[in-house]
């Protein structure tokens, strides 16, 4: 069992930069896929970013690949997502997820193979 605790969220302006950070409990944190997706009020929630447990191979959406950056700290079961040049399509709720393992034939896009998941956090851009 994996707990997931997200923290980082805020209000800020276009153009700003915000990391988020998830934390793990449990052992063995870099056997895990890590991930964000993001919910948009009225919308489906959507992949955002992922990576893998080791060899850190990463995954992202065309709407924010070169502005996001996903890492992670397995010596602190911590993930993070830096999120540059922010737009006010942005906002949403970012949810940290996790699966174990990893396989070439997974979808790591789709919310549907991760088996844990955190609270949220608010990220609001404004104009």
């Amino acid at each position: 069992q994996v707990q997931l605790v997200e923290s980082g969220g805020g209000l800020v302006q276009a153009g700003d930069s915000l990391r988020l950070a998830c934390a793990a409990s449990g052992r063995t944190f870099d056997g895990y896929v890590m991930g964000w997706f993001r919910q948009a009020p009225g919308k489906e929630r959507d992949f955002v970013s992922a990576i893998k447990g080791r060899g850190g191979g990463t995954y992202y959406a065309d709407s924010v690949s070169g502005r996001f950056t996903i890492s992670r700290d397995n010596t602190k079961s911590t993930v993070y997502l830096h999120m540059n040049n922010l737009r006010p399509e942005d906002t949403a709720v970012y949810y940290c997820v996790a699966t174990w393992g990893y396989s070439a034939y997974r979808d790591y896009q789709s919310k549907e193979i991760y088996d844990y998941w955190g609270q949220g956090t608010q990220v609001t851009v404004s104009s």
